[in-house]
């Protein structure tokens, strides 16, 4: 393998809270190792259109509290082409880029998968997204700030829903995966929860909400991934309203302020040493892997396997839930 002097970083996908720690991190991790440092604008449609700016450590001076990626992100459908790959490892080889850190979720990793198997070309990524469903990994970058700005939410929503005698419905993120949903839960002790991977009932809902033990409650809280099979909390809450028209509803859809907002202690934390651990891994001759922390150590999967396995939510921490909001 050729002699790595220069490595460039990216974010690509859906911003995290904890992307710029984690671009900090490479960055000051690569110019420790005597390393020159690029960072590319907007993703992957950066590469293609060279928008290269050379990174120092004063470069990343005081990101590491604020949300986003000062490398900015996009969304680049026009990188399946393998000729546009083509295109874009041509162009990090004339600015004398001889390897990659990719920050982001599983479709930026199959396009980082692409351009190691197609080109040899050295890349490592870093799991970035708030959904925390990439295999590999007990935690991606933003999911502990994600869950923590839902939580805060659904408490200040807890004081309005006791005050009327409400039904909130909270939607949050998570089409795919109920890790967002199943935490925000069991910490504001939601009466009910709905997540993808566990199928629904509106009967079973109704009720539950309408058990004798429930009788002397003043509020309730639902929570809804967006991706469950009842449809949004919308569409939920009118079904429920239909069955319990004496029940007073609301729907409250949290959308992308789960996204933004200054990453937590344990977000800034994780990206930090999974910053490390990139640089480290690509002067070790690693390549075609994302670097994940399991059980507290580093851990190496390659991006085939990232990108086509899914971390699955806890069943046992769903039961405890619904035993909780008896």
């Amino acid at each position: 393998m050729k002699k790595i002097k220069r490595i460039g970083v990216l974010t690509s996908g859906g911003d995290a809270p904890g992307m710029n720690a984690a671009i900090r991190a490479v960055v000051r991790t690569a110019i420790y190792e005597g390393l020159e440092v690029v960072g590319i604008m907007r993703g992957y449609s950066g590469l293609l259109e060279k928008q290269f700016m050379t990174m120092k450590s004063h470069s990343v001076s005081k990101i590491i509290s604020q949300g986003g990626t000062m490398l900015k992100s996009s969304r680049c459908p026009e990188f399946k082409d393998r000729k546009v790959r083509a295109v874009a490892v041509e162009n990090m080889k004339e600015a004398g880029i001889d390897a990659l850190v990719v920050i982001g979720g599983d479709g930026s990793f199959r396009g980082a998968d692409l351009l190691c198997r197609e080109f040899d070309f050295p890349v490592v990524g870093i799991p970035g997204t708030i959904d925390n469903d990439i295999y590999g990994t007990d935690f991606t970058i933003g999911f502990d700030t994600a869950i923590n700005t839902a939580v805060s939410a659904v408490d200040k929503l807890r004081d309005t829903a006791d005050s009327h005698n409400i039904v909130f419905f909270v939607e949050v993120m998570g089409r795919d995966a109920g890790f967002i949903a199943l935490n925000t839960a069991l910490a504001t002790g939601a009466e009910a929860t709905l997540v993808p991977e566990i199928p629904g009932d509106i009967d079973s809902l109704c009720g539950y909400l309408e058990q004798e033990r429930r009788k002397n409650k003043t509020s309730g809280i639902v929570i809804v991934a967006e991706g469950g099979d009842l449809g949004s909390a919308v569409e939920i809450a009118a079904k429920v309203k239909e069955k319990l028209p004496n029940y007073e509803t609301r729907v409250t859809t949290l959308g992308h302020i789960q996204r933004g907002g200054s990453p937590s202690c344990n977000d800034r934390v994780l990206a930090g040493l999974l910053g490390y651990e990139s640089v480290k891994a690509l002067l070790d001759g690693k390549s075609g892997v994302m670097i994940g922390q399991v059980n507290g150590y580093v851990a190496f999967t390659p991006f085939e396997e990232a990108c086509t396995r899914h971390n699955e939510i806890n069943k046992k921490q769903y039961e405890v839930s619904h035993i909780l909001s008896l």
